[in-house]
C-alpha cells in the first residue's frame, strides 16, 4: 500500500499538484490528509495514556491508528509546502502521534533507534515560493526515516522560486512535473 501524507492547507495547492503527479506514477494509494483529521500535540494527559498502552504492548488501541498505518505501508509519499523556513506544523504533530515505540521503531539495548517500518522508499514533495533550504524540512524527515522508522530510501522532489516576480510559477511546476514523469 502506498500511504500519502498530505501536509497541504490550500486545496489548490502546487505541492499537491506535484505529489499528485508523482502518485499518478506509482499507483494507487490511501491518502491521509492531515488538515482533515483532530490531530493535537502530545499533552501530558495523552502521553500518560499512549504510554499505558505501549507499556502494556496493547498496539491495537484506538491511540496507535496512524502508527499502524504508517508502518505498514510499502511506500510513503510525504507532501509539505515550505513556508517561513520550514514544513507546516500539521506535520510535525501528525510524526508526534505515529513516534510510537514498538509500531514504528524500537530501541536496543544500547539506546538506539531501529525502525520497524516496513516502507522501502519514503518520497518527500515540497514547493517553495522563493529559495529552498531543504536542512529544515526534508533533512529531518530524512533523518527520521533512515534513522527512526528504518526506510532505507528518501528521495526529494521540489520546485522553488514560485512567486518571484518574473518568474514562470506554471513552467517551472511543468518541468518538475516532466521529471516526475521521467522516474523509473
Amino acid at each position: 500500500m502506498i500511504l500519502y501524507i498530505n501536509a497541504c492547507v490550500r486545496t489548490e495547492s502546487r505541492t499537491d499538484r506535484l505529489a499528485k503527479a508523482l502518485l499518478n506514477k506509482l499507483g494507487a494509494f490511501e491518502e491521509v490528509r492531515l488538515t482533515d483529521m483532530e490531530l493535537m500535540p502530545l499533552n501530558e494527559e495523552r502521553l500518560d495514556y499512549r504510554t499505558s498502552q505501549l507499556d502494556k504492548q496493547n498496539y491495537s488501541d484506538r491511540i496507535f491508528e496512524l502508527s499502524r498505518q504508517f508502518a505498514e505501508a510499502d511506500r510513503i509519499v510525504v507532501s509539505a509546502p515550505y513556508w517561513d523556513g520550514q514544513f507546516p506544523a500539521i506535520l510535525k504533530i501528525y510524526l508526534e502521534n505515529i513516534y510510537s515505540i514498538g509500531i514504528v521503531s524500537e530501541y536496543d539495548e544500547n539506546g538506539c533507534p531501529h525502525g520497524l517500518c516496513k516502507a522501502k522508499k519514503l518520497y518527500y514533495v515540497t514547493t517553495a515560493g522563493g529559495n529552498y533550504d531543504q536542512r529544515f524540512s526534508f533533512d529531518y524527515i530524512d533523518y527520521l526515516a533512515k534513522n527512526v522508522f528504518g526506510i532505507r530510501e528518501t528521495e526529494l522532489i521540489y520546485a522553488e522560486y514560485l512567486d518571484i516576480n518574473g518568474n514562470d510559477a506554471e513552467g517551472i511546476l511543468s518541468e518538475v512535473i516532466n521529471n516526475i514523469n521521467k522516474l523509473h
